[in-house]
């Protein structure tokens, strides 16, 4: 019996390998870059007597799809700093902000900072947010989140605050599930006592 099981759990790990978005050494050194910028801009703050920025789930999220609408633009291309709360150089943000599970009055007071950068040169991508138009928002105290997000040859770093208005949070989304939640065992439980 155990022998007649193998073949199928090494079909299901074969089939989830090839289903995986980049391959894990591809994926290794994405994560390596996003890793080491964000270990730089800490470095950079911690210098300029600045708190650390801690890495931030749903800023991440958001920075890889802005990442990857980003994509196909030429690095010629000028995008500036970008409030996360008046986006409209960013194609379907709405639906980035959703399919992250951020709510959209969460993100007014943070920032969206794509640089392009061929071949994502770690130090020169450090550069562009240290030494550039970048560094006052880098500089900014009130930011105490980032999400790293990257693809090709662009690099997106969303800054967030622990204020409500630049959290990235998606809380409403979180009461309105508890609240689903707390009325379906509500339900549940008057079907028991019937």
């Amino acid at each position: 019996m155990e022998s007649a099981a193998l073949p199928w759990i090494l079909l299901v790990l074969v089939l989830l390998g090839a289903l995986s978005p980049l391959p894990r050494h591809v994926q290794g050194v994405k994560d390596d870059v996003e890793d080491h910028l964000l270990q730089g801009l800490n470095s950079y703050r911690t210098t300029n007597k600045l708190p650390a920025l801690s890495k931030h789930n749903n800023a991440d999220c958001v920075a890889d799809k802005v990442a990857d609408k980003l994509e196909n633009r030429p690095c010629s291309t000028s995008v500036n700093a970008i409030l996360a709360g008046s986006v409209s150089q960013i194609p379907d943000y709405p639906k980035i902000l959703d399919k992250c599970g951020v709510n959209g009055s969460t993100v007014r007071d943070g920032v969206i900072l794509p640089v392009c950068v061929p071949k994502l040169v770690p130090t020169l991508v450090l550069t562009n947010y240290t030494h550039s138009g970048f560094t006052k928002y880098v500089n900014d105290s009130r930011y105490t989140g980032a999400g790293i997000g990257s693809e090709d040859d662009w690099m997106v770093v969303v800054l967030a605050t622990s204020a409500p208005g630049g959290s990235f949070s998606g809380a409403t989304v979180v009461t309105v599930n508890g609240v689903v939640g707390w009325l379906l065992l509500v339900l549940l439980g008057m079907v028991m006592v019937v």
